[in-house]
């Protein structure tokens, strides 16, 4: 059972598969509210605050595309696309469209509460990170509060977005392979997932200004993966207790 009550937004066109997903994520002690359209969906979002979106593609009235990015443009909440397209490009499409991850039918329900636990506790990660803030010329980085400002404007990232980002951030200079990314930001490997993180860096590069080519803050390393590696030294504020803190407190 979940801690603290969640409140998901399903949308589900199909009423078997939306009360069988509703009655799981019930049980487990989430708040739910099915609706069973596109146009349904965007009017309950703008009427209550979701902690997520568990999102068919495939809806009457207003498409899940849509439904998604109509979402994605007001709020950085996660989404879970459901699809029954299976191909590796279709989902990556969905992800580009700001989804932070994707289950393709039929799946089990059990999977998809495993997937919205591990996205909710990286959303809202109650642990005290190692640095409060990080600061690289006009990127800073405030991994408590979950925001990010290039030139003092505020980057509208999705979760695994921002968490793509710290995760690099962190250690400035070092190279991370596409799996190892996978297992930072998700949480869990999945087969096919390692070209999905492409889509996410192409997305976080185009919010951050980052042209591939001449990059200021994210480089691909052929063959590899990517690293963070800033062209300037970054600022770091620490947690009291940290071994640097503690390292300068002996000096």
């Amino acid at each position: 059972m979940v801690t603290e009550t969640r409140r998901i937004l399903l949308v589900e066109d199909e009423k078997t598969i939306c009360d069988a997903v509703a009655a799981y994520l019930e049980r487990e002690g989430f708040w739910v509210t099915p609706v069973p359209d596109g146009e349904a969906a965007l009017y309950a979002f703008a009427l209550h605050q979701f902690d997520m979106v568990v999102l068919d593609l495939m809806l009457p009235k207003v498409p899940g595309e849509q439904v998604c990015r109509e979402i994605r443009d007001k709020s950085d909440v996660p989404i879970i696309m459901l699809t029954a397209k299976g191909e590796l490009d279709d989902r990556i499409s969905g992800l580009e469209l700001g989804a932070d991850d994707y289950l393709v039918k039929p799946f089990s329900p059990r999977e998809l509460i495993a997937r919205v636990k591990a996205l909710l506790r990286r959303t809202h990660a109650s642990e005290t990170p190692q640095r409060d803030r990080l600061v690289f010329g006009d990127l800073e980085l405030d991994i408590t509060a979950h925001r990010a400002t290039l030139a003092g404007v505020n980057l509208d990232l999705t979760a695994s977005e921002f968490k793509l980002l710290t995760t690099l951030a962190r250690y400035p200079g070092r190279v991370y392979s596409r799996m190892e990314l996978v297992e930072k930001v998700l949480g869990y490997d999945f087969e096919g997932y390692e070209r999905t993180v492409d889509s996410h860096v192409k997305n976080l590069r185009a919010k951050l200004g980052d042209d591939p080519k001449h990059p200021r803050f994210i480089y691909t390393v052929h063959g590899v993966g990517y690293r963070f590696e800033p062209q300037t030294t970054p600022n770091l504020t620490l947690q009291p207790g940290s071994g640097a803190v503690d390292k300068a407190a002996e000096k």
